[in-house]
């Protein structure tokens, strides 16, 4: 602080300096201590831990993602408790009181403390909450019995279970998370009911975390008795497959722009048997389910792209502390320091984004699609203004800026489109009325737009 403005503060009456916020603690530590002291602990526990063990991994792991060997870091999140946080104690390590309204923010702080580290390791430990959700949305106690419980005991012994989600197809992905997409989505991965179960043909793509996960919820049409053709709308199920179950295998890894340490790998599913006790929920259920999931994690995805944003304007500012021009600190330029200000004041409103809709008991799904667009936009933007600032040194690997902006390039694809995002949330305001006014329906044949096929 300015030596003089300190002196003039020192003036003030004492409730006057009382009233004067003169602290000199950095801008995180200020907003941990606007949370509760359950989510205050935890987002001090993850930041800690992504400072030991995720940072010292990021380069290699995004240069050699499949020579970088992640199972200790696995055990080690495991045995903290950040592999089984869907559900509390004794299920889980949730603490209780989030249950009543703060279930998605531990997941959020989690999302922004491990990708401000590293997008890709980020999304290698994330992908398993995504998994886990379906398991415990469903309110199916039998499935919290049969599944969620024994995944997350033994992923708080270290002995790591981790599940994956699977919804994209090769002819369907972010059409299927909006209603007049869903309808009209081509759908190929099928379920037939027979006796004790069900068989399942079909394929997915682009699944995170797919090559690694030892069991998958899959989301397939079931096929109608009367039938009729079977639809996402009206027959979407959920069911979990274990790895090494018949007719179940992986197929090619992509490789990606960014976020290279999670894989996102094909899925096949070649006439898989699967017991009637491995449906997650109600048969025709899918479709509710799979929305709710969406409400749940798209707060989480913004998360995301803040934790890679955050982590490219850090690096920003110290290569400007660091950097001289002139015989004079980078830093010391008002042009500098003005372009670090606007970069610094969008991860704040970020932030503030994000915190605001995960502090909703129950997700609202405009607010959480407005969150997850916002975010994954604002990132991109932010991530190419720091490299900007840096010039060259930008677009080496050295500070990881070029890196960051390569990983949140995917934020604005998954989890929906933001396009798609964006439907949702008129959709959101059509249904509920958010906005206060009244909302036409458009045809459909109008709103085409944003659908990835």
């Amino acid at each position: 602080m300015h030596p003089e403005l300190l002196d003039s503060i020192q003036r003030l009456k004492p409730l006057g300096r009382w009233l004067y916020d003169h602290s000199t603690e950095t801008l995180w530590e200020r907003d941990t201590r606007t949370l509760p002291r359950d989510l205050q602990r935890r987002r001090r526990a993850y930041r800690r831990f992504a400072e030991q063990f995720i940072a010292p991994l990021a380069r290699e792991a995004d240069r050699d993602p499949e020579g970088v060997d992640l199972g200790p870091l696995y055990r080690e999140a495991g045995r903290r408790g950040f592999l089984s946080e869907a559900a509390p104690w004794p299920i889980g390590t949730m603490p209780w009181r989030a249950i009543s309204g703060r279930h998605i923010f531990h997941f959020a702080l989690k999302a922004e403390e491990f990708c401000a580290a590293c997008g890709g390791i980020g999304l290698a430990l994330l992908f398993h909450d995504l998994g886990m959700a379906p398991l415990l949305l469903c309110g199916d106690l039998g499935v919290w019995r049969r599944w969620l419980w024994p995944i997350c005991r033994a992923n708080r012994r270290g002995e790591i279970r981790l599940v994956a989600y699977a919804i994209t197809e090769p002819e369907a992905g972010s059409d299927v998370e909006e209603s007049e997409g869903a309808t009209s989505a081509r759908f190929c991965t099928v379920a037939r009911k027979v006796r004790g179960g069900y068989v399942i043909q079909g394929q997915k793509v682009f699944i995170s975390g797919g090559s690694r996960a030892d069991y998958v919820v899959v989301f397939a049409v079931l096929e109608r008795e009367d039938g009729q053709p079977p639809r996402v709308d009206r027959d979407f199920t959920a069911f979990i497959v274990e790895r090494g179950r018949e007719g179940f295998r992986t197929g090619r890894r992509e490789r990606k722009l960014g976020q290279r340490a999670c894989d996102a790998t094909q899925l096949f599913f070649d006439q898989v048997f699967v017991p009637e006790t491995h449906r997650i929920g109600p048969e025709r259920s899918g479709w509710a389910l799979n929305r709710n999931v969406l409400n749940y994690s798209r707060a989480v995805v913004g998360a995301i792209a803040l934790g890679i944003a955050r982590g490219a304007v850090e690096a920003a500012t110290r290569f400007a502390r660091e950097t001289r021009l002139g015989n004079r600190p980078l830093l010391a330029y008002p042009e500098v320091q003005v372009a670090l200000a606007e970069l610094w004041a969008l991860t704040m409103a970020m932030r503030a984004m994000v915190w605001q809709s995960a502090r909703y008991r129950r997700p609202v799904q405009g607010i959480a699609a407005a969150t997850k667009a916002l975010c994954a936009d604002l990132g991109v933007y932010i991530t190419t203004r720091a490299l900007d600032l840096m010039g060259d040194w930008g677009y080496m690997p050295a500070w990881g800026v070029e890196k960051a902006l390569r990983d949140v390039r995917l934020n604005p694809i998954y989890e929906g489109t933001n396009q798609i995002n964006m439907l949702a949330l008129v959709e959101s305001f059509w249904a509920s009325d958010l906005a206060g006014v009244p909302y036409p329906q458009i045809p459909s044949e109008d709103r085409s737009f944003g659908r990835s096929r």
